[in-house]
């Protein structure tokens, strides 16, 4: 690989810089938000493993000066690391020393946000840097002066629309989804062309009543399933949601159905299919306002990445009223069938605390996992005053936190929540602008609470290990081929697990929540080890702004 640098100058607040960018990626660079477009955050590396990962060291920290919840995934190429922070600030960082090279800092307007300032990432092309906004816009950075080339208002903040995710760039454009449903919004995903920010496709998440489905149903309303994966009831009670459509008092409810679509996609370039979740619908707990199935909320789907067209959907969680969400992003791998043929798969870690495996072609589910948390009066119905006690909790389960696979092992590997909550439904009318829960969920007061890694076995839904946290996890994880699982916690500690095992190997505290998946990079034959350490807002942990990497020397 060529290691001939382009030097070129950069004015920035009046201060010329230097700074050196390879023409080509180096092969120990991580490109993309999950490493690849399967969003796999496997990395292919035996340079650290079981045997040597208690001599991981601190090679630098980055202070990026900006608290709030900090959820970031770096991107690493040509020695340069890319981040965003909360509040839409984007770094450039010289991976050797550790020093800023440009600044960005986007003008933030009127945001209207359920979760914190967070943002989960950039994404890059040969010229470009691409962020999503707290206030829903779609910037371009230069790559090599952080200078604003364009930028796009995406959605309209006044009603609820936000950006959160890191974005996914593929054969010319930034594919985008948006977030807001706790505002009673209607959900999207989006592709711009990356040279301009022009709108190229755009798929609403949530169809309209008389819109016919792939599967030959009609839009919003489904098919008034009755049971979660066609196993556990919903407790609905369809004749009246029946009578509601009927006496068309609710017709218009489609328009603020929510759907959020506001993690990172997943792309099959072979097959040019794109996969997303989608997120609950509005507003989040009272569903007696929204009779239906509440398409496509909760949901995994798959489009055409040229048009946005649907080619399938799951839903897993019909008329959703426990805001049980569908978040984390999808992973492209391969796994058996019910037969035991390896297939190509698409496989989901759930707020209900099951991993799903899905055929990836038709979206057919082919396993669900053994649990990964307690689950109690799973789908039992809010109520009116004290509320109703369930298991898992709104927030997971599998929250946001990205999974990881290692191939070899055929595990999948998720950080989850263990949150009792109660759930109380609350009928409020809609306001433009407003948050829109339809009720509330409380964390209940002197209940124990705490986190696992759990490791799925892809191939039979079997639960391999558990490492189990006092605390719960929010963040993700990362898998390495020296047979390592990284993750993090509200405790301030990263840790390295053992990827067979469960155990625990290294960890060290960094001062702050880790709630961002670890990542990593390669640099002068040594393997490195990135995080984001600054809290989360929605677990109240210990605030900061820093990126840290280690390595062995």
């Amino acid at each position: 690989m060529s290691r001939l640098s382009v030097w070129i100058v950069c004015w920035l607040c009046g201060v010329s810089l230097a700074l050196p960018f390879k023409l080509l990626a180096e092969p120990g660079d991580w490109l993309h938000p999950g490493l690849d477009l399967a969003q796999t955050r496997y990395y292919s590396n035996d340079l650290l493993t079981v045997n040597n990962v208690a001599d991981l060291r601190l090679k630098w920290m980055f202070q990026t000066g900006v608290v709030g919840s900090f959820e970031n995934t770096p991107i690493v190429e040509n020695e340069v690391m890319y981040i965003s922070t909360p509040y839409n600030h984007v770094y450039a960082i010289d991976i050797r020393s550790g020093q800023s090279l440009w600044r960005y800092q986007h003008k933030l307007g009127l945001t209207n946000f359920c979760c914190g300032p967070n943002n989960r990432g950039v994404a890059i092309n040969d010229n470009n840097v691409y962020m999503l906004t707290l206030d829903a816009m779609l910037v371009a950075l230069d790559k090599r002066s952080g200078e604003l080339i364009w930028q796009k208002q995406v959605a309209d903040p006044e009603y609820g629309y936000s950006g959160t995710e890191a974005p996914v760039v593929y054969d010319g454009m930034v594919i985008t989804g948006i977030a807001g449903a706790e505002y009673g919004i209607r959900g999207f995903i989006n592709a711009h062309d990356v040279n301009t920010g022009e709108l190229v496709w755009r798929w609403y998440t949530i169809p309209k009543p008389d819109e016919q489905q792939p599967d030959g149903s009609y839009g919003w309303y489904g098919v008034f399933q009755e049971k979660a994966d066609g196993i556990n009831p919903l407790n609905r009670d369809i004749e009246r949601e029946q009578r509601q459509i009927e006496s068309g008092y609710y017709v218009d409810a489609w328009q603020k159905g929510g759907g959020s679509a506001w993690t990172t996609k997943s792309i099959d370039a072979k097959t040019g299919m794109l996969f997303a979740t989608v997120g609950n619908p509005s507003p989040d707990l009272d569903g007696t306002i929204r009779p239906g199935d509440n398409r496509w909320t909760n949901s995994l789907v798959a489009l055409d990445l040229r048009t946005g067209k649907l080619i399938w959907a799951y839903q897993y969680i019909p008329h959703d009223v426990w805001d049980l969400d569908s978040v984390s992003p999808p992973i492209l791998t391969q796994a058996k069938d019910n037969n035991g043929a390896m297939i190509d798969v698409v496989i989901h870690g759930g707020k209900t605390g099951w991993t799903y495996v899905h055929d990836r072609k038709t979206g057919q589910l082919i396993r669900r996992s053994e649990p990964m948390v307690e689950q109690r009066n799973i789908f039992a119905l809010p109520t009116i005053g004290l509320g109703t006690e369930m298991l898992p909790g709104a927030n997971g389960g599998v929250n946001w936190s990205p999974g990881s696979i290692n191939p070899k092992l055929r595990h999948v590997y998720y950080a989850n929540l263990h949150q009792p909550m109660h759930y109380e439904e609350r009928s409020v009318p809609w306001r433009k602008g407003r948050l829109w829960l339809g009720g509330a969920f409380k964390s209940i007061s002197g209940v124990a609470q705490s986190g696992n890694i759990s490791a799925v076995d892809i191939d039979t839904g079997k639960l391999a290990w558990q490492h189990i946290t006092q605390q719960p996890l929010i963040g993700g994880t990362l898998a390495t081929s020296g047979g390592l699982v990284f993750s993090g916690g509200d405790d301030g500690y990263l840790i390295a697990l053992d990827a067979t095992t469960g155990k625990k190997l290294w960890q060290f505290q960094t001062g702050a929540g880790v709630n961002a998946p670890p990542m990593a990079f390669e640099l002068d034959n040594e393997l490195h080890i990135a995080v984001a350490s600054g809290g989360n807002a929605q677990l109240n942990t210990n605030r900061g702004g820093t990126i840290l990497v280690f390595t062995l020397k």
